[in-house]
């Protein structure tokens, strides 16, 4: 049953530019531009509309495009829940900018071990990681360590949480990475793998969405019954301000947004498209973290109720279910 009809979620990519150069992504190989200011102010009006309560500015880096903190303070005093992730580089620049303005702050970090963390990111910032935390917690702000699971870094786990997280009592997240389009990941977890991440997920202090693990050992979303609600839950606006559909790691039509997002998106042409979400051939087998999250959250299914749980430990832990209360 379907609870939720309206978008929920918009991923506002601010820029693909990135300066790492992360081995499981491929966003920072493309040419971008900049997110303009004004175009955030009208599709932020139309997106409160349209029904969409987070805002996610993502990227590439997205404290790469220098009005990061005038983007999120708008969509923060409009009363969006906000949310950005970032691999630190820039973070102790921005981080007093920043201050109070973001909901759910992530801090990437994938290893306990320097070298480890800045060879998969391609860039040394595992420094940077530590010290925005130290930032962070000066100025009272609560990052969360974002950790992408891989076969390969499991073992890390516990030291990122006994060394890192705890001490400095930050939500770890655990992210089971996913492949996409040519972005390979390596080997999948195993049964064994997967149980060991549903056990580590149940621990005080980290997320894991219990129906992530679900998905995988179903063989992920199938065309012929979808989990996937990504067109009708998300909306994703490119750095072009270009309204990109079904999703973004397909990208199979990308409409020119020009000052009318909400009629746009309630046009024919995009309804019709959003309407094949999770039934394409690309769509066969997908566990994407991103667009799975607020599927599993917008109808009554085994995945909700395995995803709600742990959708209430963070909102607590966090206090954003305040903020969802009052916006």
């Amino acid at each position: 049953m379907r609870l939720v009809r309206h978008p929920v979620l918009c991923n506002y990519y601010v820029t693909y530019r990135c300066n790492a150069r992360c081995s499981f992504c491929d966003i920072w190989e493309k040419p971008s531009p900049y997110i303009k200011l004004e175009d955030v102010a009208q599709n932020l009006r139309d997106l409160k509309r349209l029904g969409v309560s987070v805002i996610d500015f993502t990227g590439g880096e997205p404290l790469l495009h220098r009005q990061i903190h005038e983007f999120i303070g708008l969509a923060h005093d409009m009363g969006f829940i906000t949310t950005l992730t970032t691999n630190c580089l820039l973070y102790p620049k921005y981080a007093e900018k920043l201050r109070g303005k973001v909901d759910m702050l992530h801090f990437s970090l994938d290893a306990s071990e320097k070298e480890v963390h800045d060879k998969g990111r391609g860039v040394a910032c595992y420094d940077f990681v530590l010290e925005s935390i130290r930032v962070a917690r000066e100025l009272g702000e609560r990052p969360d360590i974002l950790f992408t699971v891989f076969r390969e870094n499991l073992k890390d786990l516990e030291a990122v949480y006994r060394d890192i997280a705890q001490p400095n009592k930050l939500m770890l997240i655990l992210n089971p990475a996913f492949e996409y389009n040519t972005v390979e990941t390596g080997e999948q977890l195993t049964a064994a793998e997967l149980d060991y991440l549903s056990s580590f997920g149940k621990r005080k202090g980290v997320y894991l969405n219990e129906a992530f693990i679900q998905l995988r050992r179903d063989g992920g979303n199938h065309v012929a019954n979808p989990i996937c609600r990504a067109a009708s839950t998300t909306l994703v606006i490119s750095p072009s301000n270009e309204l990109v559909l079904p999703c973004y790691h397909l990208g199979e039509q990308k409409f020119p947004i020009e000052g009318r997002l909400h009629e746009l998106y309630n046009s024919e042409p995009v309804q019709r498209l959003a309407a094949l979400e999770g039934r394409l051939p690309q769509c066969e087998g997908c566990t994407i973290n991103c667009y799975m999250q607020p599927s599993f959250a917008v109808e009554t299914s085994k995945y909700f109720w395995q995803a709600l749980p742990s959708t209430m430990k963070y909102n607590w832990e966090k206090g954003t279910w305040k903020r969802m209360l009052t916006r």
